[in-house]
């Protein structure tokens, strides 16, 4: 009987201190009042709480608040640098590296030219490539949570292994053999995935929506209740593969008339020389030859919208190369999905990205983020 009671006594204790972190993360700042109000707990539980998160450095002081007639208040914030985590993303032709803390914030970036090789030479490049950003950010070793590492590619479940990955010719490839040279815990991720829920992680008022990845290729995501639902064989969201035109253009997985060969950001950017920031800048001026390309572009996307939506009947956030430059052109994407839309007139699920060409490395390190906040 006094077991059960202790351990009872554990568990309400293990509550309260994660009911506290947790009020943390939703809060910039707050005094033990704060917590004791909302929380409906006892001060001394608070303040031994407060004192336990402060020792292992996830809280710090914030000064103090109140009337000057009376006691100030000491605040307190999260220290959201106490852990980073490392995200990498890996395409055809580049890898972009970025740091993020436990709030999700990129607050290191670099991305750099470099084509994709099945070699010791590119996996001690990209180990290279993690040191110098520790190094560049001169963050303690124990500090650093891991590196998750976003692929074009379908993963296991245990985030170890590649087994379709077709785009850079890499199925069968491992976690072990890619990180070789990256001495901290690792991690595989499908690149939609992981930039689809870094957009749901970020946004608190959505956390069901399916991401369209628009990049050189197409991927798909559908976040439910915050997580990504992979499917029974793994292949959930995978868009670029749905028929939108019957016969149509040849698509690399042997099929046509695949999304993945109407809507790759490729189709823009191929009218300037393979760089998509200057076919928009061609948009912004008018040009003729952008401007029939981009309304033939919008078109497909629209009827893809619609087609995601009629299956799911959730929000769908654009991101990839072109959801960087899409914002500005929402209301017209929303305008031609609400024509092909028989039961609404307006289409206010549609979003634009809020972490833009970061996506897929920022959902890559949240991997371990979450990990960790869920340890806390």
């Amino acid at each position: 009987m006094a077991h059960i009671k202790k351990t009872a006594n554990m568990e309400i204790q293990r509550k309260n201190f994660t009911d506290i972190f947790q009020l943390f993360l939703q809060n910039e700042r707050l005094t033990k009042q704060n917590i004791v109000n909302t929380l409906h707990l006892s001060l001394p539980t608070v303040t031994q709480n407060i004192n336990a998160l402060c020792q292992q450095g996830l809280l710090c002081e914030a000064g103090t608040q109140g009337n000057t007639g009376g006691r100030r208040a000491m605040t307190y914030s999260f220290a959201a640098d106490a852990r980073i985590a490392i995200g990498v993303d890996i395409t055809r032709n580049h890898v972009a590296i970025v740091a993020v803390d436990l709030r999700g914030s990129v607050f290191y970036k670099e991305r750099v030219r470099k084509k994709f090789e099945r070699t010791d030479a590119y996996y001690r490049y990209l180990g290279d490539m993690v040191q110098h950003c520790i190094a560049q950010l001169q963050c303690p070793k124990d500090r650093i949570l891991g590196v998750g590492i976003g692929v074009p590619g379908l993963v296991t479940a245990d985030n170890q292994t590649v087994f379709y990955g077709e785009i850079l010719q890499f199925t069968g490839e491992t976690c072990a053999n890619m990180s070789r040279y990256i001495p901290y815990p690792t991690a595989l991720l499908n690149d939609a995935n992981a930039a689809g829920f870094a957009e749901t992680w970020i946004n608190r008022d959505i956390k069901t929506a399916f991401y369209l990845m628009l990049s050189n290729n197409i991927g798909g995501a559908v976040i439910i209740d915050g997580a990504p639902y992979s499917g029974y064989h793994h292949h959930s969201g995978e868009v670029g593969h749905l028929c939108i035109e019957r016969n149509g253009r040849q698509c690399y997985c042997g099929q046509r008339g695949c999304v993945d060969r109407y809507l790759a950001a490729t189709e823009l950017s191929d009218l300037t020389d393979g760089r998509i920031a200057d076919f928009f800048a061609l948009l912004e001026k008018k040009d003729p030859r952008a401007l029939s390309c981009w309304d033939t572009y919008l078109d497909d996307l629209a009827l893809t919208n619609h087609n995601v939506h009629m299956l799911f009947d959730c929000p769908i956030i654009l991101g990839g190369y072109v959801g960087e430059f899409i914002a500005p052109y929402m209301d017209e994407i929303r305008r031609r999905t609400a024509a092909l839309d028989p039961f609404e007139s307006t289409v206010d699920y549609l979003h634009a990205c809020h972490y833009r060409t970061e996506a897929i490395a920022a959902g890559s390190a949240l991997h371990f983020i979450v990990k960790f906040l869920e340890t806390v």
